[in-house]
Protein backbone atom coordinates (compact mmCIF):
# COMPACT_ATOMS: atom_id res chain seq x y z
CA UNK A 1 0.00 0.00 0.00
CA UNK A 2 1.15 3.55 -0.67
CA UNK A 3 0.66 4.59 2.95
CA UNK A 4 3.15 1.97 4.11
CA UNK A 5 5.71 3.22 1.63
CA UNK A 6 5.41 6.74 2.99
CA UNK A 7 6.50 5.71 6.49
CA UNK A 8 10.25 6.10 6.98
CA UNK A 9 12.26 3.41 8.78
CA UNK A 10 12.78 5.83 11.70
CA UNK A 11 9.02 5.88 12.42
CA UNK A 12 8.91 2.10 12.65
CA UNK A 13 11.07 1.23 15.68
CA UNK A 14 9.57 -2.26 15.95
CA UNK A 15 11.07 -3.22 12.57
CA UNK A 16 14.51 -1.91 13.52
CA UNK A 17 14.37 -4.08 16.65
CA UNK A 18 14.14 -7.26 14.62
CA UNK A 19 16.92 -9.79 14.70
CA UNK A 20 19.87 -8.96 12.52
CA UNK A 21 18.50 -5.56 11.55
CA UNK A 22 21.51 -3.76 13.10
CA UNK A 23 21.76 -0.86 15.56
CA UNK A 24 19.27 1.98 15.64
CA UNK A 25 20.33 5.00 13.54
CA UNK A 26 21.99 7.84 15.44
CA UNK A 27 21.19 11.42 14.55
CA UNK A 28 22.84 14.73 15.30
CA UNK A 29 20.70 17.53 16.71
CA UNK A 30 21.73 21.18 16.80
CA UNK A 31 20.57 22.93 19.98
CA UNK A 32 20.51 26.71 20.43
CA UNK A 33 20.72 28.02 23.99
CA UNK A 34 21.05 31.77 24.26
CA UNK A 35 24.18 32.78 22.37
CA UNK A 36 25.65 29.28 22.53
CA UNK A 37 25.14 26.27 20.29
CA UNK A 38 25.49 22.60 21.15
CA UNK A 39 25.41 19.31 19.29
CA UNK A 40 23.97 16.14 20.73
CA UNK A 41 24.12 12.67 19.20
CA UNK A 42 21.59 10.00 20.15
CA UNK A 43 19.32 7.32 18.61
CA UNK A 44 16.49 8.67 16.47
CA UNK A 45 13.91 6.89 18.65
CA UNK A 46 15.02 8.72 21.81
CA UNK A 47 12.77 11.10 23.72
CA UNK A 48 13.10 14.82 24.36
CA UNK A 49 13.75 13.85 27.97
CA UNK A 50 16.87 11.99 26.77
CA UNK A 51 17.99 15.14 24.97
CA UNK A 52 17.64 17.11 28.21
CA UNK A 53 19.89 14.64 30.04
CA UNK A 54 22.62 15.13 27.44
CA UNK A 55 22.21 18.90 27.52
CA UNK A 56 22.66 18.93 31.28
CA UNK A 57 26.25 17.75 30.80
CA UNK A 58 26.85 20.52 28.27
CA UNK A 59 25.00 23.44 29.84
CA UNK A 60 24.81 22.61 33.56
CA UNK A 61 21.08 23.31 33.39
CA UNK A 62 19.05 20.72 35.30
CA UNK A 63 16.66 18.72 33.07
CA UNK A 64 13.60 19.91 35.02
CA UNK A 65 14.66 23.51 34.38
CA UNK A 66 14.91 22.98 30.60
CA UNK A 67 12.26 23.80 28.00
CA UNK A 68 12.77 22.34 24.54
CA UNK A 69 11.05 23.74 21.44
CA UNK A 70 10.90 22.15 18.01
CA UNK A 71 9.30 24.09 15.17
CA UNK A 72 8.01 26.63 17.68
CA UNK A 73 6.20 24.10 19.87
CA UNK A 74 7.37 23.06 23.34
CA UNK A 75 7.89 19.32 23.61
CA UNK A 76 7.26 17.04 26.58
CA UNK A 77 9.86 14.74 28.06
CA UNK A 78 8.08 11.57 26.91
CA UNK A 79 7.60 12.61 23.30
CA UNK A 80 9.82 10.73 20.84
CA UNK A 81 12.07 12.58 18.44
CA UNK A 82 11.29 10.54 15.34
CA UNK A 83 7.54 10.69 15.93
CA UNK A 84 7.68 14.49 16.20
CA UNK A 85 9.59 14.83 12.94
CA UNK A 86 13.08 15.39 14.37
CA UNK A 87 15.69 14.17 11.86
CA UNK A 88 19.44 14.31 11.47
CA UNK A 89 20.72 17.93 11.75
CA UNK A 90 17.36 19.21 12.99
CA UNK A 91 17.42 22.34 15.15
CA UNK A 92 15.96 22.56 18.66
CA UNK A 93 15.65 25.63 20.86
CA UNK A 94 16.51 25.38 24.56
CA UNK A 95 15.15 27.88 27.06
CA UNK A 96 15.52 28.04 30.82
CA UNK A 97 12.30 27.76 32.80
CA UNK A 98 11.01 30.86 34.61
CA UNK A 99 11.04 29.11 38.00
CA UNK A 100 14.71 28.20 37.53
CA UNK A 101 15.60 31.80 36.68
CA UNK A 102 13.78 33.07 39.75
CA UNK A 103 15.59 30.56 41.98
CA UNK A 104 18.94 31.71 40.61
CA UNK A 105 18.06 35.37 41.14
CA UNK A 106 16.98 34.63 44.71
CA UNK A 107 20.17 32.70 45.40
CA UNK A 108 22.25 35.55 43.99
CA UNK A 109 20.40 38.03 46.19
CA UNK A 110 20.98 35.92 49.28
CA UNK A 111 24.65 35.53 48.49
CA UNK A 112 25.02 39.30 48.08
CA UNK A 113 23.24 39.95 51.38
CA UNK A 114 25.40 37.39 53.15
CA UNK A 115 28.56 38.98 51.76
CA UNK A 116 27.41 42.37 53.04
CA UNK A 117 26.66 40.86 56.45
CA UNK A 118 30.11 39.24 56.67
CA UNK A 119 31.72 42.55 55.73
CA UNK A 120 29.71 44.49 58.31
CA UNK A 121 30.48 41.96 61.06
CA UNK A 122 34.17 42.04 60.19
CA UNK A 123 34.11 45.85 60.55
CA UNK A 124 32.55 45.57 64.02
CA UNK A 125 35.03 42.86 64.99
CA UNK A 126 37.96 45.12 64.12
CA UNK A 127 36.55 47.92 66.29
CA UNK A 128 35.85 45.54 69.16
CA UNK A 129 39.45 44.29 68.96
CA UNK A 130 40.62 47.85 69.65
CA UNK A 131 38.18 48.30 72.53
CA UNK A 132 39.22 44.96 73.99
CA UNK A 133 42.83 46.17 74.08
CA UNK A 134 41.75 49.28 75.99
CA UNK A 135 39.80 47.20 78.51
CA UNK A 136 42.86 45.00 78.98
CA UNK A 137 45.04 48.08 79.55
CA UNK A 138 42.68 49.23 82.32
CA UNK A 139 42.79 45.77 83.88
CA UNK A 140 46.60 45.79 83.89
CA UNK A 141 46.63 49.23 85.50
CA UNK A 142 44.19 48.26 88.27
CA UNK A 143 46.01 44.99 88.93
CA UNK A 144 49.17 47.08 89.36
CA UNK A 145 47.54 49.18 92.06
CA UNK A 146 46.76 52.17 89.83
CA UNK A 147 43.41 53.87 89.22
CA UNK A 148 41.79 54.55 85.86
CA UNK A 149 39.82 57.70 85.13
CA UNK A 150 36.05 57.54 85.35
CA UNK A 151 35.93 59.17 81.91
CA UNK A 152 37.71 56.18 80.38
CA UNK A 153 35.06 53.84 81.78
CA UNK A 154 32.28 56.06 80.44
CA UNK A 155 33.82 56.36 76.97
CA UNK A 156 34.46 52.62 76.67
CA UNK A 157 30.92 51.80 77.79
CA UNK A 158 29.46 54.12 75.15
CA UNK A 159 31.72 52.72 72.43
CA UNK A 160 30.81 49.14 73.31
CA UNK A 161 27.13 50.09 73.27
CA UNK A 162 27.64 51.58 69.81
CA UNK A 163 29.06 48.29 68.53
CA UNK A 164 26.08 46.39 69.98
CA UNK A 165 23.71 48.69 68.10
CA UNK A 166 25.66 48.13 64.88
CA UNK A 167 25.39 44.37 65.31
CA UNK A 168 21.68 44.69 66.03
CA UNK A 169 21.20 46.43 62.67
CA UNK A 170 22.92 43.72 60.60
CA UNK A 171 20.53 41.43 58.73
CA UNK A 172 22.12 37.98 58.65
CA UNK A 173 21.29 34.36 57.93
CA UNK A 174 23.12 31.07 58.27
CA UNK A 175 26.83 31.37 59.06
CA UNK A 176 26.66 35.16 59.14
CA UNK A 177 23.97 34.98 61.83
CA UNK A 178 26.17 32.71 63.94
CA UNK A 179 29.10 35.10 63.59
CA UNK A 180 26.92 38.05 64.58
CA UNK A 181 25.67 36.19 67.66
CA UNK A 182 29.24 35.33 68.69
CA UNK A 183 30.31 38.96 68.32
CA UNK A 184 27.33 40.16 70.39
CA UNK A 185 28.34 37.76 73.16
CA UNK A 186 31.93 38.99 72.95
CA UNK A 187 30.87 42.63 73.36
CA UNK A 188 28.63 41.77 76.30
CA UNK A 189 31.49 39.91 77.96
CA UNK A 190 33.64 43.02 77.61
CA UNK A 191 30.87 45.10 79.19
CA UNK A 192 30.75 42.60 82.07
CA UNK A 193 34.49 42.88 82.54
CA UNK A 194 34.44 46.67 82.34
CA UNK A 195 31.75 46.87 85.04
CA UNK A 196 33.76 44.61 87.30
CA UNK A 197 36.88 46.71 86.76
CA UNK A 198 34.91 49.88 87.45
CA UNK A 199 33.79 48.47 90.81
CA UNK A 200 37.37 47.56 91.71
CA UNK A 201 38.58 50.96 90.56
CA UNK A 202 36.08 52.66 92.88
CA UNK A 203 37.18 50.47 95.80
CA UNK A 204 40.89 49.74 95.32
CA UNK A 205 41.15 48.09 98.77
CA UNK A 206 38.77 45.27 97.84
CA UNK A 207 40.44 41.90 97.25
CA UNK A 208 39.57 39.20 94.75
CA UNK A 209 37.62 37.21 97.35
CA UNK A 210 35.16 40.08 97.81
CA UNK A 211 35.04 41.13 94.16
CA UNK A 212 31.64 41.37 92.51
CA UNK A 213 30.77 38.84 89.81
CA UNK A 214 28.29 40.00 87.14
CA UNK A 215 26.49 37.50 84.93
CA UNK A 216 25.72 38.06 81.26
CA UNK A 217 22.03 38.48 82.06
CA UNK A 218 22.74 40.97 84.91
CA UNK A 219 20.63 38.84 87.26
CA UNK A 220 22.83 37.61 90.10
CA UNK A 221 25.36 39.40 92.24
CA UNK A 222 27.67 38.03 94.94
CA UNK A 223 28.20 39.47 98.42
CA UNK A 224 24.79 41.19 98.52
CA UNK A 225 25.71 43.96 96.04
CA UNK A 226 22.43 44.05 94.03
CA UNK A 227 21.50 47.59 94.94
CA UNK A 228 25.00 48.98 94.40
CA UNK A 229 25.58 48.02 90.76
CA UNK A 230 22.70 48.90 88.38
CA UNK A 231 23.71 47.96 84.84
CA UNK A 232 23.70 50.76 82.20
CA UNK A 233 22.37 48.57 79.35
CA UNK A 234 20.09 46.18 81.21
CA UNK A 235 17.19 47.27 78.97
CA UNK A 236 18.78 45.70 75.90
CA UNK A 237 17.99 42.15 74.95
CA UNK A 238 20.14 39.97 72.81
CA UNK A 239 18.54 39.17 69.46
Amino acid sequence: MNNAADISPETRPAESDGGGSGPRPTIKINVSYGSSHHEVHLPAQSTFGDVKKLLFNKTGLEPEAQRLFFRGIEKGDNEHLHLEGVKDKSKILLLEGTASKERKLEETRRQNEMSKAFEAIAGVRAEVDKLSSRVTAIEVAINGGNKASEKEFLVLSELLMSQLLKLDGIEAEGEAKLQRKAEVQRVQNLVDKLDSLKARNSNPFSNSANAVTVTTQWETFDSGMEAQMPHPISHLQQK
